[in-house]
């Protein structure tokens, strides 16, 4: 369970001050998404998520790959994502909602820092994974492509979605529509990294980006969350209406005492 290193076959997990780390663990397969992965991977980022010892989640995959999404060599095994059927069964949509909902869900709603560190390809439901975060970064190695077209499928995994809030709606429908590959530098330019570095640097700059997130205010930092996950549903009076207790909740808390002194002291503030 979150709070002690865990193995399982599809994902791994670690714990180390403060900072969560799950991989993706099919390098075999370029980590592509299966079953195991999947509910794996729901139960350790709820878990994490209500562990008071995490402060920052990292996300990234084991080998040269972050996730290439849905296992293609399966779908064509199975004869088609479908398995053959004629009729779209309600059963799948609700076991593919559930799924959704397990990871890009609960990723993008997670209450503390997110980092997705890409480590190569990011494709598909990947894709998903990796805009769900709140940060991502990479090398000029990574590789996105939203890849639904190229194989006769529309996307899932709220790409569509996240890519819009994103890069904006004509750029979400030059990558849905024409699935181009983007390099890391193409990603970086286009905003979907945040930051790129040297292949060789990518772990280093990973804890250095969560260390970061993982010694600041913890509070101000979930809250700061909430109130950008909100304000695209929210009027601006709205989104001012949420901010204010929240603001003011932050304001009672010895990290922002600290950080008032620290500022007139002219030092960094150390957060508890």
């Amino acid at each position: 369970t979150p709070g002690d290193p865990v193995t399982t076959d599809h994902v791994l997990y670690d714990l180390t001050d403060g900072i969560a780390t799950i991989t993706l663990n099919r390098p075999d397969r370029r980590n592509a998404m299966s079953v195991p992965m999947i509910e794996g991977l729901g139960e350790l980022l709820a878990g994490a998520d209500a562990d008071p010892a995490v402060r920052v989640l990292v996300l990234t995959g084991a080998g040269r790959a972050f996730c290439a999404g849905g296992d293609v060599q399966q779908f064509d095994a199975d004869g088609g994502e479908g398995g053959g059927a004629t009729e779209v069964d309600p059963a799948g949509v609700a076991e593919q909602l559930r799924h959704q909902e397990l990871t890009v869900g609960r990723l993008h709603a997670f209450s503390k820092p997110t980092v997705a560190a890409l480590p190569g390809a990011a494709a598909g439901a990947g894709l998903g994974l990796a805009l769900a975060a709140d940060l991502r970064i990479g090398t000029p190695r990574t590789v996105v492509a939203t890849a639904f077209a190229g194989v006769a499928l529309s996307g899932d995994f709220g790409v569509a979605w996240l890519l819009e809030r994103l890069v904006g709606p004509a750029r979400a429908r030059e990558l849905m529509l024409l699935n181009p590959r983007l390099d890391g530098q193409a990603c970086h330019d286009l905003g979907l990294l945040n930051r790129m570095v040297p292949e060789e640097e990518l772990e280093q700059a990973t804890r250095d980006l969560a260390r970061q997130l993982a010694d600041g205010p913890a509070l101000a930092l979930s809250h700061i969350k909430r109130n950008l996950r909100e304000a695209p549903r929210h009027t601006l009076s709205e989104s001012m209406a949420a901010e204010v207790p929240r603001h003011k909740e932050c304001g009672l808390t010895g990290d922002h005492v600290e950080a008032a002194r620290a500022f007139v002291e002219k030092r960094r503030p150390v957060f508890r």
